[in-house]
């Protein structure tokens, strides 16, 4: 483990011969798994100047903006972790501290090495969770293991989600294919962005997705004009065990994508922008592809995510109970190829 600095942010990181895995220590964010052979990271780096989060005031909203994300953005990169909520925070949560996605978003993670593996280590001060995740290497693959557990005496829901985001140069809209194992799926009724080309609330079989104009889109790609953005949540195959999800970009030979077991995380949100959001700190100028599994199809505001309570069948939000602890396990997997695989499976260790 050797500390470096990212995009001007304090980091740790972690490489072999294939790859090359940096996390942030404020916020805890993959920020890049490089693939040495591919010359290339598939994670998101947004264009704007990345922040500590405690380096963030309210009156940077000239920049961020002066919504309840304004302090995410300011620091996100790659893949993010949202817990212990999936969405905004309510306007009570908001008052007492919270941001959108939580804290382990935001937070300073005490980073070590034990083993082989880097440990990440998290207390959750508002919502009473310690988070611990393990990152180790094997070759071109990333073996992720993480632990919630409930410092609270009382049973409660549980927001848990990947929000792992893809960006240039490994995106491009017109080539980018993904394949992944879902069945059941919906549109957002709401735009994420300002420039849905999705039928909102609309029910779908994957792949194709109900244009808001007739007709379907094949979601194995993304819209390759802009401006565009939309949001669809999918239910993982329960037919198949684990889950997974594959980009592959021809002009850098490179399939990437994550592996998990259905159980821990049964939903698969998509997530597109496409040069949509005009204002700070977006501009106009992003292009971005979400890929985020977890225990709850939306993102929504905690009460939002209970009310909700089932969705195509599957529950909204895991559950925790008091003093307990909840563990997955997911895998990064980064191969050089001709070809989008149609399939991933679980790796032999």
């Amino acid at each position: 483990m050797t500390e470096v600095s990212f995009k001007g942010r304090r980091a740790v990181r972690i490489e072999n011969e294939f790859l090359r895995v940096t996390v942030l220590k404020e916020g805890g964010h993959i920020a890049e798994v490089f693939d040495k052979r591919a010359g290339v990271s598939p994670l998101w780096i947004p264009h704007w100047t990345s922040l500590e989060p405690s380096a963030f005031a309210r009156e940077q909203s000239d920049q961020f903006g002066n919504g309840t994300d304004a302090k995410l953005l300011a620091g996100i990169m790659g893949h993010n972790l949202c817990l212990d909520i999936f969405g905004g925070p309510s306007r009570e949560e908001t008052l007492a501290g919270l941001t959108v996605h939580g804290e382990a978003s935001v937070d300073p993670y005490e980073v070590s090495e034990a083993s082989g593996a880097l440990v990440m280590q998290l207390w959750l001060r508002l919502a009473q969770l310690k988070f611990t995740r393990s990152v180790q290497l094997h070759e071109n693959q990333l073996r992720i293991q993480e632990e919630v557990e409930n410092l609270g005496a009382i049973d409660r829901p549980l927001g848990w989600t990947q929000h792992v985001t893809l960006g240039p140069p490994f995106l491009d809209p017109g080539t980018t294919q993904f394949r992944a194992s879902l069945t059941r799926s919906m549109v957002s009724a709401s735009d994420p962005g300002f420039n849905s080309y999705l039928s909102p609330g609309k029910e779908f079989t994957w792949p194709m997705a109900p244009l808001s104009g007739g007709g379907v889109a094949d979601l194995q790609q993304m819209k390759g004009t802009s401006p565009a953005s939309g949001y669809t949540a999918h239910v993982a195959d329960p037919q198949r065990d684990p889950a997974y999800w594959v980009a592959f970009a021809p002009q850098f030979r490179l399939a990437f994508g994550y592996i998990w077991k259905r159980t821990d995380f049964p939903w698969l949100g998509i997530w597109e922008e496409n040069c949509s959001r005009k204002a700070s700190p977006w501009l106009g100028r992003e292009v971005t592809r979400g890929m985020e599994f977890g225990v709850s199809p939306f993102p929504e505001t905690r009460r939002e995510m209970v009310e909700r309570n089932r969705l195509l069948d599957v529950p909204t939000y895991g559950w925790i109970p008091a003093r307990g602890r909840l563990t997955a396990e997911y895998w990064i997997s980064s191969q050089v190829t001709e070809a989008v695989p149609e399939t991933l499976e679980w790796p032999e260790i």
